[in-house]
């Protein structure tokens, strides 16, 4: 690289670390939305594990509120204790009202096709619209971006959950402008215990596609 190249050079965008809990502690088939279950102890243990290897020291950690990823932001802390999580409820998973707690097959079809023929905007249960959770994952992006600017810090960690990582890929490819659409939402979510990291910067996540574990 010539001077003038290292000069002119950008400064690496901020990352963002998008880590789920562990696997909740609830039968197979259930929507649990916002209900506060727990995770496997054992399994928050070992991504904690996982985690604190992982990332490094600079990183500004936040969690959901909700159980099953405060445990795992506590046992991070307790491998790692320079990194202090903190809650943010903009990292809650998606409220679906009162289909929390029933199994999608109580809920009905009737009910289900109601909500996906007016995805963006239909309150599954009587909870959340999708457009809501987009606008408060938004603000918590750009709190995480001006977090940035303000401190320098490279590496915001959340701890949270499938559908918060589905609306960060949604707002990183299209913006929060564009109303998804049920055959054009993202599928993809990190495993339980797992991660994903994705650029804060304005490109497309790390050229096109995000880091997975």
């Amino acid at each position: 690289m010539t001077w003038d190249a290292a000069a002119t050079a950008l400064p690496p965008p901020p990352r963002l670390w998008l880590v789920r809990h562990a696997q909740p502690l609830i039968a197979p088939g259930v929507c649990y939305g916002q209900h506060d279950v727990p995770a496997d102890p054992a399994a928050t243990r070992a991504a904690a594990q996982r985690l604190a290897a992982a990332l490094p020291g600079s990183a500004a950690v936040w969690h959901s509120p909700l159980q099953r990823c405060e445990l795992l932001a506590l046992d991070l802390q307790a491998l790692r204790p320079d990194l202090i999580s903190q809650p943010d409820t903009h990292l809650r998973e998606m409220d679906f009202g009162e289909w929390e707690g029933q199994t999608w097959d109580a809920i009905g079809k009737t009910a289900i096709d109601a909500w996906t023929d007016a995805f963006h905007t239909h309150p599954p249960g009587g909870g959340e619209s999708l457009r809501a959770m987009l606008a408060r994952v938004g603000q918590a992006l750009q709190a995480a971006r001006q977090q940035h600017a303000d401190s320098g810090v490279q590496d915001a960690v959340w701890i949270t959950h499938a559908g918060v990582a589905r609306c960060v890929a949604w707002l990183l490819a299209h913006g929060s402008e564009a109303p998804p659409q049920p055959d054009t939402w993202p599928a993809y979510a990190p495993a339980w215990g797992g991660w994903e990291i994705c650029s804060l910067g304005p490109a497309p996540p790390l050229g096109g596609s995000s880091v997975r574990y």
